[in-house]
């Protein structure tokens, strides 16, 4: 007998709840959009080669939203069957006290068995909504190793621009300090030329360049091996 209140209160809740309740159609509307939402995943998963960078943070992006829309599906589904479970309950309820009223055997076992029932749905309801604070949690792991990683890509691109720029200042100082030593290369080349004219010079001339001072000092300065230190 429990069995036969039992069968027609569910379904009496059921049709009641969707009577009931306004949201219960959008509710509906939502979860089949929660099944499109899996499908899309599925085929973009399919679609998107693994080995490619871009595809793989808009496969993220696009997981991470994703996520955030079930969630959204998840929390209107608890609430559409907590308001179910209540309005079954009132109705289960209802149909006790009349059977109470002829208080016999029959109505003390469904007492007994609506007892297990709400006893049941509540901790259903605590599970649904410790299930819904650890989805929640989990979430938020995600969205913070997400900006981690955001993080991360930028910090690698700054380094990477930074150590460009160096790479850039080094090349420049080098070829500056190539430069300077090919010119006075040529400068040190040119001197050790000028010292040869100006010996042969004097030597052609013949005379007597050591009875003169100021002529004896340009042959010996000229007579002196050029370097950097002689050039200053």
């Amino acid at each position: 007998m429990a069995a036969r209140l039992k069968e027609p209160s569910r379904l009496g809740a059921s049709a009641a709840a969707v009577a009931a309740d306004p949201n219960a159609k959008d509710a509906v509307k939502q979860l089949c959009e929660k099944s499109q939402v899996k499908q899309l995943v599925m085929e973009f998963s399919t679609a998107c080669p693994q080995d490619e960078e871009c595809n793989r943070d808009v496969e993220a992006d696009f997981a991470q939203s994703a996520d955030e829309n079930l969630e959204e599906v998840d929390k209107v589904k608890t609430a559409f069957e907590s308001k179910a479970l209540v309005l079954q309950r009132i109705q289960l309820m209802d149909a006790l006290r009349k059977k109470m009223k002829q208080n016999d055997d029959s109505a003390r076992k469904t007492l007994e068995t609506v007892r297990d029932i709400v006893n049941l749905n509540w901790k259903i309801l605590q599970a649904h909504q410790e299930t819904r604070a650890i989805r929640e949690e989990l979430n938020d792991i995600r969205r913070k190793r997400y900006a981690l990683k955001q993080s991360a890509v930028k910090a690698m691109q700054t380094f990477t621009t930074t150590k460009n720029k160096k790479e850039v200042v080094k090349m420049t100082v080098t070829d500056k300090l190539k430069l300077i030593h090919k010119n006075l290369q040529h400068e040190k080349k040119m001197t050790v030329l000028l010292q040869h004219i100006l010996q042969n010079l004097i030597l052609g001339c013949q005379i007597n360049w050591a009875k003169d001072p100021s002529l004896k000092a340009v042959v010996l300065q000229a007579e002196k091996d050029f370097t950097i230190r002689n050039l200053f």
